[in-house]
């Protein structure tokens, strides 16, 4: 299975979720990429040129296993979109699967 985030600000996450590693994920973001007046991309919300870098950092794709009809992900692993652009709270994923032969 590919899953696809078709979003020039979001990127696709393999994680554990409802550790604190949300928050963790959240500064780690914060502090590589500050929403401040740096970045040349500056139309939207205060810092959004942070927003379109993200995808460099977080790939916008994941290709996953599937067997049995069922994600192939480890014990702790959920599949998390990051997308720190406030300017758009409506996102969309693709998903392609291949036949197993």
């Amino acid at each position: 299975c590919n899953v696809f985030a078709p979003h020039a600000t979001a990127g696709l996450a393999l994680m554990e979720l409802g550790s604190g590693s949300e928050a963790d994920l959240s500064q780690l973001v914060d502090a590589l990429m500050p929403r401040d007046d740096r970045y040349l991309h500056r139309h939207g919300s205060h810092g959004h040129g942070a927003d379109h870098l993200l995808p460099v950092l977080i790939c916008p794709s994941l290709v996953l296993p599937v067997a049995n009809g069922r994600l192939g992900l480890g014990t702790w692993q959920s599949i998390v979109l990051v997308d720190t652009n406030v300017d758009n709270r409506r996102r969309h994923l693709r998903l392609s699967f291949l036949a197993e032969r």
